[in-house]
């Protein structure tokens, strides 16, 4: 008991204050009490001698403390009481994440299993059952660019939309700088203590209307760190094409602006990653969830618990005790 006490604090001390409302109190009932005493006279005092007062007459003023009692509990709850929990290791939930995945005709590519859209798929949908506590989104681009899902911790909705992203459902092309910044669209309100942008690409910009770069610099005005990927063999990938043969394939040289996504990167804090094949992509999206946990990391916070509802429940037992003795069992005094 008294460690728990140890523990409490209050955040509206000066209510304590209105406990002199209490001596104030007692002075009245005092004085109310000699007021109402009557006087008889007797002749003879001799009969009355022995007589015991009513046990009624001893326990009156119990009524009174009982009120008393009830008015401090009240005003303790009042107070606000609080115990707090300090000094625990904690990581602060409050990333933003926005995947800007290209579903470009180019990304069926099948130098990845079962090829370079799958693959992307597969281990960022990894990625995301990891981070359990972020709001994550998801923008396309081809050759526009458009908000697939919006941020949302709602993971189980994301990646059923995730699952349902395939190439062909817009326009063919890689509009890098529009995907850039329809993500930093997604990005620009946000409080969260991070902000990230994960762009994934197999090619050069060759779409869009919003240059890369400048888009690369209006994610830093608003803080947000972008990690850019290029995903490709090296040299030649097998490429699947449907002939009136059937499905054929045509071997496509891997042209990836690996210094345009560097420069994307570094402007704003990120870092450019290659990726040659599943078990590389894999660990580079391993690389970035280390690295982004690792900013937020906290080892000491306090932490508040209300701790007023034992004094209230206290004040109504009380009350309840009150208005039954003043009912039942000295009502014939009032």
């Amino acid at each position: 008991m008294i460690a728990y006490f140890d523990r409490i604090t209050f955040a509206h001390p000066w209510v304590f204050f209105l406990l002199l409302i209490i001596p104030a109190l007692t002075f009245w009932y005092i004085r109310r009490q000699n007021k109402m005493n009557a006087s008889v006279s007797f002749p003879d005092l001799k009969s009355l001698v022995g007589i015991p007062a009513s046990w009624r007459v001893r326990w009156r003023h119990i009524l009174f403390a009982l009120r008393m009692i009830i008015v401090a509990l009240l005003i303790v709850a009042l107070a606000r009481p609080q115990s707090s929990t300090s000094r625990q290791d904690i990581t602060v939930e409050g990333i933003d994440i926005v995947t800007a995945l290209d579903i470009s005709s180019s990304m069926l590519a099948e130098d990845f299993t079962p090829n370079r859209l799958e693959a992307a798929k597969a281990v960022a949908e990894e990625f995301i059952k990891g981070r359990p506590g972020d709001r994550i989104g998801l923008v396309v681009f081809a050759g526009e660019a458009f908000t697939q899902c919006p941020l949302t911790t709602d993971h189980a909705v994301l990646e059923n939309l995730f699952e349902k992203i395939e190439s062909g459902m817009i326009e063919d092309g890689t509009a890098i700088g529009d995907g850039m910044a329809t993500a930093v669209n997604r990005l620009q309100e946000s409080e969260a203590v991070s902000k990230v942008i994960i762009l994934l690409t197999d090619g050069e910009n060759n779409r869009g209307n919003i240059d890369p770069l400048m888009a690369a610099e209006i994610a830093k005005t608003y803080g947000i760190r972008v990690y850019t990927i290029g995903v490709g063999s090296e040299g030649m990938a097998p490429y699947p094409v449907n002939t009136p043969f059937g499905k054929q394939y045509q071997n496509l040289e891997v042209k990836i602006d690996e210094k345009l996504l560097s420069q994307m990167a570094e402007t704003t804090g990120g870092k450019y990653f290659r990726a040659t094949d599943n078990r590389s992509l894999k660990e580079i999206y391993g690389e970035i969830d280390k690295m982004e946990k690792s900013r937020i990391d906290v080892t000491e916070f306090r932490k508040k618990h209300e701790e007023f509802l034992p004094f209230a429940l206290l004040a109504v037992i009380f009350l309840v005790i009150e208005f039954g003795l003043r009912q039942f069992v000295f009502r014939t005094m009032q």
